[in-house]
């Protein structure tokens, strides 16, 4: 993953920078209701729909209605990526208000589509399974430059446009109270605000061990476990949902920590 690491650093370097994704900032101030942070999807929409099950339940005992943060990588790997950004784009038939912020496999989506000659190695990251999804048959593809103005078109013709305005307008973080939701993780000792894109939806090390050094709990995705992983400042969430079947929520509310 490191080499992948540094090919996408590459691959920004002779590509004209993208926009710097939104940062969402809801204030200081410890929120009076829960929050629920979902972990990596990956294509799974079965453990999705489930995962939201649990929500309402919960919301349901508490008598109140809560916010649910998913922390990225709804696409790739798992078999119904496309799927699963249809069902985010519907409203919750619970009711509740759902906020996606972006993994970096959905980044390297759209990047993808845009140029897939720049990024084919996005195909080794599930993305055969996303396209299959979409009905393209990434065999048959012709990703020579000959072959370019076809594939366009068959992207076009496959690809929802309001796909692909979600997977491009997704959120890169999101702080509550003294919360912090991010994909990967941060650099130790880096202001949020000079931290990089790439940064935020790549990281592992030296994260993982040394943690953020920020204020706050930072609660991310990224890195796959069996169970929940805890760090210096921080949870990890992903536990590998599109082959272990486990899709976990973390509930935070009040001075409660939990996974339901």
């Amino acid at each position: 993953m490191r080499n992948l690491m540094g090919w996408v650093k590459r691959r920004q370097e002779v590509l004209v920078p993208a926009p710097l994704r939104r940062r969402l900032d809801l204030g200081d101030a410890r929120p009076l209701f829960a929050i629920y942070a979902i972990g990596d999807v990956h294509g799974c929409l079965k453990e999705l729909k489930d995962a939201e099950e649990r929500i309402a339940r919960d919301m349901d005992q508490l008598g109140r209605s809560g916010l649910v943060v998913l922390l990225g990588d709804y696409i790739d790997r798992g078999p119904m990526s496309a799927q699963v950004i249809e069902h985010l784009l519907t409203p919750s038939d619970f009711g509740f208000r759902r906020l996606a912020l972006c993994g970096n496999h959905d980044d390297i989506f759209i990047k993808f589509l845009a140029a897939p000659e720049q990024y084919m190695q996005w195909l080794e990251l599930g993305g055969q399974q996303t396209l299959s999804s979409y009905g393209i048959d990434p065999h048959q593809l012709d990703f020579s430059k000959r072959g370019r103005d076809k594939l366009q078109q068959i992207f076009a013709a496959n690809v929802p446009p309001r796909h692909l305005d979600f997977l491009s307008n997704l959120p890169i973080s999101l702080k509550v109270g003294d919360f912090l939701f991010v994909h990967a993780g941060l650099r130790p000792k880096v202001m949020l605000d000079e931290q990089t894109d790439e940064d935020l939806m790549w990281i592992r090390e030296p994260f993982l061990s040394s943690g953020w050094g920020g204020p706050g709990l930072v609660i991310h995705g990224h890195t796959p476990q069996p169970q929940p992983s805890f760090g210096p400042g921080r949870i990890g969430i992903d536990t590998g949902a599109f082959y272990t079947g486990n899709l976990t929520v973390l509930k935070l509310f009040q001075n409660e920590k939990s996974f339901i």
